[in-house]
């Protein structure tokens, strides 16, 4: 697997953990309260703030945010190196 499709990858799990915050974030704590229920003893009785809460979604945003913009990226970054293969096999 090459670079960029390792990247893209990447990119594309950060956008589906962060659509998965931004829009259910009580399930994102449940699932850190799993994780930290592995190392800690009562983490099950743990209760998440409604400040908590309202942060994970935000984040999740962001997340969204920066893997849409680099996903974008990419696609421009393919287009630009398509269209100079093109221009180098004409003047051939």
């Amino acid at each position: 697997m090459n670079k960029r499709k390792c990247n893209t990858a990447g990119t594309v799990f950060v956008l589906v953990q962060g659509l998965v915050a931004a829009l259910f974030p009580q399930s994102s704590s449940r699932f850190v309260k799993k994780m930290i229920g592995m190392n800690f003893e009562n983490a099950s009785e743990l209760e998440p703030k409604p400040a908590y809460v309202r942060q994970l979604r935000a984040i999740g945003v962001g997340m969204v945010a920066a893997a849409g913009t680099d996903l974008l990226l990419q696609s421009v970054e393919n287009t630009d190196d398509d269209d100079e293969s093109q221009t180098d096999e004409d003047t051939e």
